[in-house]
């Protein structure tokens, strides 16, 4: 099992933004979808909070896409604006807080503000990898909780695997692997993730690669994941709760 160090603190920073804030649609039961289609190309996505790297709305052709840019990637770097958020909630201790990310945030993530916690239901979304030379990552983050934990389910077509990471009290895990699942680059892509109670199933573009039982129930904020000098296009980002 691999294990890496990871500080969850920006992860935690981010949820009480979004729990005093973004509020679920009116008819939950009937989805969400975001095809950015209603963003500006250039500007930093509205659908959707960066927490760390570079994300902002792009294009591909005719179409929008979330971008994010992992060319101007360093380690640790925080998204824009989260300085302000975080001397917000930690007053003169902000500097401190903002060290930390910098020196160990590894995973740019943003968060889905249309949705307040999933537990059962589909994620799923379109991913193109782009470029990177470390990494060129496309998951779902799920399960983000106050304090910073998470899982998220990941293709790479470096590698061509499906992995689920679990992040937890500081330290990355791979809890599931799978190889030969291939994700051409600049090609585009569908992950969907599936959870029923404590059971996930991972699916890669219609087909399922995955199914794992996890110690408990998912209950959290969702999002999209990826890592270090990524950079990799997101379309049709869509949320289907269940009962």
């Amino acid at each position: 099992m691999k294990t890496d160090k990871f500080v969850p603190a920006v992860a935690a920073v981010v949820w009480l933004m979004l729990a005093s804030g973004a509020q679920a649609g009116s008819d939950p039961a009937a989805g969400y979808l975001e095809d950015f289609s209603r963003e500006t190309v250039g500007a930093p996505p509205k659908s959707f909070t960066p927490a760390v790297g570079n994300w902002l709305i792009g294009a591909d052709g005719d179409n929008k896409v979330l971008v994010v840019d992992g060319s101007k990637w360093q380690r640790g770097q925080a998204a824009a604006g989260l300085a302000d958020k975080a001397r917000a909630l930690y007053g003169e201790r902000y500097a401190e807080f903002l060290d930390n990310v910098k020196a160990y945030a590894y995973f740019p993530f943003a968060v889905y503000d249309a949705v307040d916690s999933f537990s059962n239901g589909r994620i799923s979304m379109r991913f193109k990898s782009i470029a990177g030379r470390i990494d060129q990552g496309a998951g779902i983050l799920f399960d983000l909780k106050p304090n910073g934990d998470y899982y998220a389910l990941r293709a790479n077509p470096l590698e061509n695997n499906l992995v689920l990471w679990r992040f937890k009290h500081g330290h990355r895990s791979s809890v599931s692997w799978v190889r030969h699942v291939n994700t051409p680059s600049r090609q585009w892509h569908s992950i969907s993730l599936q959870v029923e109670g404590k059971q996930i199933k991972g699916y890669v573009n219609g087909k399922q690669y995955m199914a794992y039982e996890l110690p408990a129930r998912v209950q959290g904020k969702v999002g999209i994941w990826t890592k270090a000098d990524s950079v990799v296009f997101f379309d049709d980002y869509k949320v289907m709760p269940a009962p």
